[in-house]
This record gives C-alpha cells, sequence and structure tokens, in this order.
C-alpha cells in the first residue's frame, strides 16, 4: 500500500524522496524492521492476551527433562508471526504480483488449519488436536492452488534470452532480445546443465496430463515442507531459528533470480517479477526472528501449530515459485531428519513388534525417542544447546545450498 501511496506521490507530485519506494532493498529492509517491530512489541501484548484467555500448552508427560514445567506457556503464538508477515507485506509488496499474491493466501491458509488444530486442543481439551486427514485435506487444498495457478496463470513465466528465435515468431518481443515463456522448468542442483523439464517427465499422461503431475508434485512438496516444520517444532526456538535461516537463503535466490544481471551471470534461469519476493522474505526473516524474542529457552510463548504449519507451508510455495524445490531435502535438512526419524522410529517399532513381540519392540527401539531433537534430550544434552547445534547445522546446509549457484 505505501508502495502504491509513494509511487503516486511522485509521479503526481514530484515529493522528493518518494521515489526511494522503487528500489527492492530499500523496501526489503523496512519491511524486515517493521516484523521485528511488530513481533517483539505487538507479541508482548498478545502474549498476555493470550495468558488471560488461558490459552496454554497442554503438556503429555513423556519423561523429557524440564518438561512439565512448560505446562500453562501460552500456545498459538504463530499468530504473532502471520501479522508479522501480512502487515509488512501489504505496507510494502506490490500487491498485483501473483507470486506475493500466492504467498499470502498460503500464510493465510495453513495459518487457519493451524488454528484449528491449536483451538481444538487448547478449548476443546482435545489434545489429539484437529484429525490428521482434515490436516492433509488442507495441505492438498493449497497444493491443488498453488500448482494450478503456476501452471496457468499468464504472469508465471520464465525468460529466455538463448533461443528466442525457436520460441517466438513475433517482431516486437524477439526486438528486446527475449521471450517470456511459460514453462515447468525447475533446476536440478549441482549439474552444469541444471535445468528439468516436467512436461518431460509426464509426457505419458499427455498433452492435458501434465497439469495432472505437476499439482501433484506441488501437493507432495507442500505436505512434506509443512509436516517437517511442524514436528521440528517440539523444542523452544528451533523451528523459528531454522525457518529463519532458510528464509535468508530462499531470499538471497529470489534476489538473483529476479535480477537480470545476477542471473546471467551465474547462469540461472531469469524469472521475472520474483524480485518482488525479497519483500515478502525479509518480512518472514524479521518475524521468525522477532519471535525468538519470546521463543526462545525458556519460552514465553509456543507457536503451536499456528505458526509451524504457515512456516512449513511458506517454504514450500517460496521454493516452488523460484524453481528451487528441488534443493528443499538440502536447505530444509533438519525438517527432513526430523520427519525421516519419526518414519523410521515408527517403522522400526512395527517391524519389531511383528517379529519378536511388542515387549522386545518397546525396549529396542531404533531412537530413544522421536523426532530427533527429543532423542537428544532423551540422551542428557541441554535443550539450548541442542536447538544451538541444530541452527549451526541449519546454516552450514544454506551455505551448501547457496554453493549450488556456482557448483556445477
Amino acid at each position: 500500500m505505501l508502495y502504491y501511496l509513494f509511487n503516486y506521490l511522485e509521479k503526481q507530485f514530484d515529493l522528493f524522496g518518494a521515489g526511494i519506494f522503487k528500489y527492492i532493498s530499500f523496501r526489503a529492509v523496512m519491511a524486515t524492521l517493521l516484523s521485528l517491530t511488530i513481533s517483539m512489541v505487538f507479541g508482548g501484548r498478545l502474549i498476555e492476551m493470550l495468558r488471560r484467555l488461558q490459552v496454554g500448552e497442554t503438556i503429555r508427560d513423556l519423561g523429557l527433562e524440564g518438561q512439565m514445567q512448560k505446562k500453562g506457556t501460552p500456545t498459538m503464538g504463530g499468530l504473532i508471526i502471520i501479522a508479522a508477515i501480512i502487515i509488512p507485506t501489504l505496507l510494502f509488496a506490490e500487491l498485483n504480483n501473483i507470486y506475493i499474491v500466492l504467498l499470502l493466501i498460503a500464510t493465510l491458509w495453513m495459518g487457519f488449519v493451524g488454528f484449528a488444530d491449536d483451538y481444538i486442543k487448547v478449548f476443546k481439551k482435545n489434545k489429539e488436536g484437529l484429525s490428521g486427514r482434515f490436516k492433509i485435506v488442507g495441505q492438498v487444498g493449497l497444493g491443488l492452488i498453488v500448482g494450478l495457478t503456476l501452471f496457468y496463470h499468464p504472469d508465471v513465466v520464465v525468460r529466455d534470452y538463448l533461443s528466442a528465435q525457436d520460441y517466438c515468431d513475433d517482431p516486437a518481443q524477439l526486438a528486446n532480445g527475449f521471450i517470456d515463456i511459460k514453462s515447468l522448468i525447475t533446476t536440478i542442483p549441482f549439474l552444469k546443465n541444471n535445468e528439468l523439464d516436467y512436461s518431460s517427465i509426464f509426457s505419458f499422461l499427455g498433452e492435458d496430463g501434465y497439469v495432472i503431475g505437476y499439482t501433484i508434485v506441488v501437493i507432495f512438496i507442500v505436505t512434506a515442507v509443512s509436516n517437517g516444520a511442524n514436528i521440528t517444532d517440539g523444542i523452544d526456538g528451533l523451528a523459528a531459528g531454522c525457518s529463519a535461516i532458510i528464509g535468508l537463503t530462499l531470499a538471497i535466490f529470489a534476489y538473483v533470480s529476479g535480477n537480470k544481471i545476477f542471473a546471467d551471470y551465474l547462469n540461472i534461469m531469469y524469472i521475472p517479477h520474483s524480485g518482488e519476493l525479497v519483500i515478502f522474505c525479509a518480512a518472514f526473516v524479521g518475524a521468525c526472528v522477532g519471535f525468538l524474542w519470546y521463543n526462545n529457552f525458556p519460552a514465553q510463548v509456543f507457536m503451536g501449530d499456528t505458526g509451524s504449519l504457515s512456516l512449513g507451508g511458506i517454504i514450500a510455495v517460496l521454493a516452488l515459485i523460484i524453481r528451487k524445490e528441488l534443493l528443499l531435502p538440502l536447505l530444509c535438512g533438519v525438517f527432513l531428519v526430523e520427519n525421516l526419524s519419526v518414519m523410521l522410529q515408527v517403522s522400526y517399532f512395527k517391524y519389531q513388534k511383528r517379529r519378536r513381540g511388542i515387549e522386545y519392540a518397546r525396549e529396542h527401539r531404533l531412537f530413544r525417542m522421536s523426532p530427533l531433537h527429543h532423542h537428544y534430550q532423551k540422551s542428557g544434552f541441554h535443550e539450548a544447546k541442542i536447538v544451538t547445534r541444530f541452527w549451526i547445522v541449519g546454516i552450514m546446509l544454506a551455505i551448501l545450498t547457496l554453493a549450488t549457484l556456482k557448483t556445477r
């Protein structure tokens, strides 16, 4: 909104300094500062309101050190994160940008699914929360919206400078030296000719079947990443810190993908209008860091599913938009390992139960407890040390991910 206001003031009244709002870098800085302010200042007021409403976390006794001390800690703190993302984005981003619209939808959509889960846990006193199938319906619904939009929307294009003659006979476009094409290509890390076209993978489905195959891939990614973030949110500051690292990395990718000079230098695909995503990413990182003001050990508030599902959904949609979804297993390595630890624990337990009986299976688990961060808690590591070391691993994975820009 401020972007349009100052753009109008510059055009109509030649207002001094109004032109600075044209620069993505300035708006990203302002979005970050506002996001931090909302999280840190208004977050405290929201926490007090949650306390008055007795919106406290219900804790199951899992035998973890310091666990029962957290009983009654306000939850639904994800509302702080959502507000700190949406408000700066509305103020500083171009709201007619389809990518910004998609991310706002993803934030609110998954926020609503997570809020429903938290509401049932807190106010209905049901520890199970929202039924798993309803969560999946919400994730599939978002995947459908994102997949179909990216497939059909005319503004979702990749700019081709090398082979424009092969794609277009329009003299006006060819005179510019480029052509914007609809394409399902994505980036394959560590390969020199690192573009994969989904249409070639799903060619057996026929021309109309491309959209089905691509949408299934999008649904899988949205579901996997949002569940990974949700599982990672088990100890103070872990999910928020890891998400901030991932968000900053995706902001860098968005900036270079939306900048012709950097895209040409790095020999990566240029995605028109994707530079605007930097403003959203800046608000996202600011929201996560600001939330840590209250969520670091010992936490004064938990984000709940309201926050964790939103964070995961946002990360998945961001990666899909900038064609970096195949980098998610590396970039979101912490989420992936947390997810895998649960899957392996359950599978191994069932295997041992079937072969040697339930008593043996209970005494010989693969991990002391899953997800993985609980395994380390059971091993005697302090919660704060686990979080710090997971952050360090997240930073290392982010650096490796950024290295794929030139390491091929």
